[in-house]
């Protein structure tokens, strides 16, 4: 089998410990539930594929030892902490500052939103060091320290897990999504919402800043 050349052992386990890590009620489960609240489907898919794309880029650089530099260089680990914890405490405050737009110029508005909110769901993961150090932990374990394809092997691991996390993610966001269809038509309630991940993003930038250097 392939995942035996690739060095890879224990597979049904890690995809096992991946399906309820990704079932775990977290902080990008709120994101996704807040803004399938806000835009609906699309916006709650947007959110999650924000996300896999911020977790992909992780797996990547634990594949070609990025995630190894970071944890073994303090400069580089305290660079990207600040950088990440600027950002989210940037986005909250904006966000926790903002007033209602009425319901047309929301729907009008719905597009851009989108890409904005796709781009805040990468940057919350590809900013924040923990998921990084995470995926260089995590991945390790199940495959073979003599492995010859262990770049190989971390990618296929990190496929199937980012695969399988953001196919629950769209299950959440299309049932947060039909859910919340009256609660859209209150500018008031969407404007709260709005500032409850305002609050959130500003809890995980307070996070990320009290990281300790490793």
């Amino acid at each position: 089998m392939m995942v035996e050349t690739l060095g890879i052992h224990e597979l049904w386990l890690f995809i096992l410990s991946g399906l309820l890590l990704n079932v775990t009620p977290g902080p990008d489960t709120a994101y996704i539930i807040g803004r399938s609240i806000q835009f609906g489907w699309r916006g709650g898919a947007a959110a999650a594929t924000g996300i896999s794309v911020g977790c992909l880029v992780h797996v990547f650089g634990a594949a070609i030892g990025l995630s190894a530099l970071l944890m073994a260089s303090s400069t580089a680990f305290t660079v990207l902490k600040w950088a990440g914890a600027a950002y989210l405490l940037f986005t909250g405050i904006q966000m926790l500052l903002s007033r209602p737009q009425p319901i047309a110029e929301a729907a009008a508005a719905a597009e851009t939103s989108l890409s904005r909110v796709f781009w805040q769901g990468a940057l919350t993961n590809v900013l924040n060091p923990k998921v990084a150090l995470f995926f260089l932990a995590f991945l390790p374990q199940f495959v073979a320290a003599d492995s010859g394809h262990k770049t190989l092997a971390f990618l296929v691991l990190g496929l199937i897990f980012i695969t399988s996390g953001t196919l629950w993610c769209f299950g959440v966001a299309a049932f947060a999504a039909r859910a919340a269809r009256r609660i859209r038509q209150s500018a008031g309630v969407m404007a709260w919402i709005n500032r409850a991940l305002g609050g959130l993003f500003v809890y995980l930038g307070i996070r990320v800043a009290m990281l300790e250097t490793r």
